[in-house]
C-alpha cells in the first residue's frame, strides 16, 4: 500500500482536486441554469409540453458524444468539459424544479395574493421554499451523475479521476482502475451527504417531518 502511494500518491491527490473542481463549478453553473429555466417554465407551462420533451431526448445523448462535439468546436480545454458537464447537471434540477412550482398547492397562492403578495414575493416567499424539497433533491442527482460524467474529462486530456481509470482499462490494471473508481464513488457519497444537510436547512419547518419520511 505504501508503496502504491509512493508511486501514484501525488498524481492521484492532483487528479481528486481537479475532478472535485469540475463536479463543483459545473453543479453551480448547472443549478443556476436549471433553477432559471425551471422558473420560466413554470410560468408559461404551454412550453413544457415542447421544451421538456426535447430535453429529455437530448439528455439521452451519450456524455462523450456530447463532450466529443464541444472538443471539436472548442478543443481541449476545461471550459469544454465544464460546459458539457453543466448542460447535463441542469437537466434534472430543471425538471425538479418546475414539477416542484407546480406541485405547490394552489390554496398556498391564493393566500399569499390575499395578503397582498406580488407574483414575485409569491415566487420567492411561497412557491420557492414549498418546492425547495423537490428542486434540493434534483440537485443531488445532478452532483452524483455529475461525479461519474466528469471521468469523461481524461478522453480530451484534462485530467481527473478517468486518468487512472482508463490508463487502468488499457493496460488491464485493476489497481489503476481501483484508484480512480474508489475515490469517485467516495465523492459521489460525501456530495450526496452535504446537499441532505442542505436540504434539511432550506426546507421549511412544516415539511420535514415529510421529507424525512
Amino acid at each position: 500500500m505504501s508503496a502504491l502511494f509512493h508511486d501514484y500518491g501525488s498524481e492521484l491527490i492532483s487528479a481528486i482536486g481537479i475532478h472535485t473542481a469540475y463536479v463543483l463549478v459545473s453543479v453551480a453553473v448547472g443549478f443556476a441554469l436549471g433553477l432559471l429555466l425551471g422558473i420560466l417554465l413554470s410560468r408559461i407551462p404551454q412550453w413544457s409540453g415542447v421544451i421538456i420533451p426535447l430535453l429529455s431526448v437530448f439528455q439521452t445523448i451519450p456524455g462523450l458524444v456530447f463532450i466529443g462535439v464541444l472538443f471539436i468546436w472548442w478543443g481541449s480545454q476545461p471550459y469544454t468539459v465544464i460546459a458539457a458537464l453543466s448542460v447535463y447537471a441542469m437537466f434534472p434540477v430543471l425538471k425538479n424544479t418546475y414539477t416542484g412550482i407546480l406541485g405547490v398547492e394552489d390554496k398556498y397562492v391564493e393566500a399569499a395574493c390575499g395578503c397582498g403578495m406580488s407574483p414575485f414575493q409569491t415566487l420567492l416567499q411561497v412557491e420557492l421554499p414549498l418546492a425547495m424539497p423537490t428542486i434540493i433533491a434534483g440537485l443531488r442527482m445532478a452532483a452524483i451523475y455529475t461525479v461519474s460524467w466528469a471521468v469523461l474529462a481524461s478522453m480530451i486530456g484534462q485530467g481527473g479521476l478517468g486518468n487512472f481509470v482508463y490508463r487502468g482499462t488499457s493496460s488491464n490494471n485493476n489497481t489503476l482502475i481501483l484508484l480512480g473508481a474508489i475515490p469517485a464513488a467516495i465523492l459521489a457519497i460525501v456530495f450526496g451527504a452535504v446537499i441532505d444537510l442542505i436540504q434539511k436547512k432550506v426546507t421549511p419547518r412544516g415539511l420535514r417531518k415529510e421529507v424525512d419520511k
